[in-house]
């Protein structure tokens, strides 16, 4: 067998930089996507609708797509996102109707997944266990940078001044168009060649989902995920919903959610030294449980300063639970399948944002704009239970038996080096 190449981390950092540009565009466009649905007339209701849509598609698409991913290549899964992310964005611009707006919404989800599913797993694929969690930290960075800038952006573009909202939100999300093709420049020759498959070995052998599902660890860290994004979610699509009813302006809204994603970047750069205090199983716990609180707390009419301190924190708290559930469940999975795990994680994403904005539009409507942060609370709090049991630091002893899969360097850290992140 011919060794791997072991890469250098240039191409994690033009990863970083393609994912900060996408998820600009995708966090640009999710506050547009809802203003200019109240625009054409959307309530409370349809405002979640909408926002369930943007999960459908990605729902069906996950796991065909991991499965293609774990037996050829990670890297056109990216150029293929971006396109549908761009496309999405900006047929929404041009949308006269809400269903419309829903199907391009769709659209844009679906590329959102596709260059998801892609980059994880060229992190999994090209990172050496004892360096996942700081990788997929860093590699969650593109993201953060992407939530910071995006809604700052959407902020200062739309004006709700003279009934321009509809006309400056369908100009945002055509800026968030451009934006998402700028990401194409820093994906050329991201994936490293990968080592001949071992003799024997059959490569169109499939894990059965079933058995992924099974898989110690694979469960905590998929419903982990999904409560953390359902709050970053519900987050993004209704705090435009919560500022219009207490008069915040839409730049003023634009630079809270800002803030939280600034504040996700700082929990990102000071995950290691987290991990090595506390270890996996009590950060997630520990980060789930506030987070569940003051996600609950912003159903309070607080003052601005107050809603803007609650969200730093929880910017902050939330910013542990993607990174750590991605390690979670790639250690915890056979190596054959990582990413159809990874791709079932966001299955399980997909279906939290396709249930909890449905559901939170339900809620809003009957017991108004600042109840379905109440019932994010009661997720996460949930999840805390999940993360304390530390069903996700057990997947950690699957790494003492050699690990089959040929992309992983043979000559990857020692024991002492694993030991030194307990979770």
């Amino acid at each position: 067998m011919t060794a791997p190449i072991r890469p250098g981390r240039s191409w994690l950092l033009r990863l970083v930089i393609a994912f900060a540009f996408a998820q600009g565009a995708v966090s640009m466009a999710r506050p547009a996507v809802s203003y200019r649905a109240l625009a054409l007339g959307a309530d409370e209701r349809a405002i979640g609708v909408i926002t369930g849509v943007y999960a459908l598609l990605p729902l069906f698409a996950a796991v065909p797509l991991g499965r293609r991913t774990d037996h050829g290549r990670c890297a056109p899964l990216l150029p293929v996102g971006v396109v549908l992310i761009a496309g999405g964005c900006a047929l929404s611009g041009r949308a006269g109707s809400l269903t419309a707006m829903a199907a391009w919404s769709g659209v844009m989800g679906l590329g959102h997944l596709s260059f998801v599913i892609g980059a994880q797993s060229i992190v999994a694929r090209q990172s050496a266990p004892a360096e996942q969690d700081r990788n997929f930290g860093h590699f969650t960075i593109g993201a953060s940078l992407g939530q910071l800038i995006g809604p700052i952006a959407a902020g200062y573009l739309i004006s709700e001044r003279d009934g321009a909202m509809g006309r400056t939100s369908a100009l945002a999300l055509t800026v968030a168009a451009a934006v998402a093709a700028v990401s194409l420049a820093s994906l050329r020759r991201i994936e490293h060649r990968r080592a001949p498959a071992r003799r024997g070995e059959a490569p169109g052998a499939k894990v059965p989902v079933g058995s992924i599902l099974r898989t110690r660890g694979v469960p905590a860290g998929i419903f982990i995920s999904l409560a953390v994004l359902s709050a970053t979610d519900i987050l993004t699509a209704y705090l435009p919903v919560v500022g219009e009813h207490r008069g915040i302006a839409p730049a003023t809204v634009g630079m809270l959610l800002s803030l939280r994603a600034a504040a996700t970047i700082a929990c990102r750069l000071v995950m290691t030294p987290m991990l090595r205090l506390m270890g996996r199983a009590a950060l997630l716990a520990s980060t789930c449980l506030l987070a569940g609180a003051l996600c609950a707390g912003i159903a309070l009419p607080v003052p601005l300063w107050a809603l803007a301190a609650m969200l730093a924190v929880l910017g902050f708290c939330l910013g542990a639970g993607q990174p750590l559930s991605m390690t979670t469940v790639v250690q915890a999975a056979p190596a054959a399948a990582r990413s159809t795990a990874l791709a079932l994680r966001l299955t399980g994403n997909r279906l939290g944002q396709v249930a909890t904005p449905a559901a939170a539009g339900l809620v809003a409507g009957v017991a108004g704009t600042a109840a379905p942060f109440v019932m994010l609370g009661a997720l996460l709090v949930a999840a805390a239970g999940l993360g304390a049991r530390g069903d996700g630091g057990r997947a950690r002893r699957r790494d003492r038996a050699p690990d089959p899969d040929p992309a992983v360097p043979e000559d990857g850290p020692t024991r002492a080096g694993l030991n030194r992140n307990p979770a």
